[in-house]
């Protein structure tokens, strides 16, 4: 029986993992992700399965090939977790999930958008003081009369592009290489045009490290619609957090929400006894920065069917490397 380790594995995760098990691997879970500290777990295994943010670097692959693992695969669809060139040297396959429900993050970047649009958040860290007056602040459009912005809009910000044009808003869209649906429900534009016309603007472009670090820099928040409201789902790493913070200061741009931060391997997680507490200054002044600032911890993916996808396309990767010796979504370094 063929035996892997997965890190990462949250206990109400865990009931999925065996029922969705239709090729009887010996199944070891480590709740942690993988880190330095607890590659040992994968003693005796023939496979590994991470998630995002676990550390599957050289130091952690030298380990797992001197016990014998030949695959270190990981359930999301970001890979920049795993050094691929240290597990060519290695002799280790890698392979990823290419996609799982596109409406898990599609919606969770929706919710950022309307609650921040409306000014929720606003509302609800008022009234949680016993503050029930009602500010200018909190003076808001409808949906309906807006125009939405998706930047990359692919499976997942196709969907969230459908859900916002079903509550009749503009949808406009940019994307150098645009699906033939995606041309059909949104206007396609390049990025300054979108910028400067969209009231609310949703992120949702692939990292590349290296090459689109600070995506959204001062241009882009200077070039962004007074008022506006912006959402990055996508990477922490694409964010440049100083540009923002002073566009929230300078009423540039009138919200920021995220599910994504810098560092997150030293943060998700886990629980701070304070925002001083948090090891990453970035991160702490967009705390700070409630309610202009919605941040949720990642939580994009985290729905049923969507881990039903990434655990079922794993288990696949697993069943056809090991018994065909090549799986489709095998990832590998140029």
């Amino acid at each position: 029986m063929v035996k892997i380790t997965s890190y990462g594995v949250r206990p109400i995760e865990r009931p999925y993992f065996d029922e969705l098990n239709k090729y009887d691997f010996e199944m070891t879970y480590v709740e942690d992700l993988l880190t330095h500290d607890n590659a040992e777990a994968s003693k005796g295994a023939d496979a590994v399965l991470v998630r995002g943010n676990c550390v599957a670097d050289r130091q952690n692959l030298e380990k797992f090939a001197s016990w014998g693992i030949k695959y270190v695969f990981t359930r999301s669809v970001g890979f920049n977790h795993m050094d691929l060139q240290a597990a060519a040297d290695l002799g280790i396959e890698m392979a990823r999930v290419p996609g799982y429900s596109p409406y898990a993050v599609a919606e969770l970047a929706f919710t950022l958008g309307m609650t921040l649009f409306r000014h929720v958040n606003l509302g609800i860290s008022q009234t949680r003081q016993a503050d029930f007056t009602i500010s200018p602040a909190m003076f808001s459009k409808e949906i309906h009369t807006a125009t939405v912005g998706i930047v990359g809009i692919g499976r997942i910000g196709y969907t969230e592009a459908k859900l916002y044009k079903a509550l009749g808003a503009k949808v406009v869209a940019y994307d150098p290489y645009p699906s033939d649906a995606a041309k059909e429900l949104a206007e396609l534009m390049d990025l300054p045009d979108l910028l400067k016309q969209s009231d609310i603007v949703s992120i949702h472009v692939p990292y590349f490290p290296g090459k689109n670090e600070n995506l959204v820099d001062a241009t882009f928040v200077s070039q962004m619609k007074k008022g506006a409201v912006l959402i990055n789902t996508a990477r922490g790493e694409l964010s440049n957090i100083p540009a923002i913070l002073k566009g929230l200061d300078d009423g540039q741009i009138d919200g920021y929400g995220a599910d994504v931060v810098q560092d997150e391997v030293n943060i998700l997680g886990k629980k701070f006894d304070s925002v001083d507490a948090v090891p990453n200054q970035e991160v702490q002044d967009l705390l700070r920065a409630n309610p202009k600032v919605l941040i949720t911890p990642h939580v994009g993916s985290y729905t049923e069917p969507a881990l039903q996808d990434m655990i079922s396309i794993s288990y696949d990767n697993f069943h056809d490397i090991l018994t065909t010796g090549s799986t489709k979504n095998a990832i590998h370094a140029k």
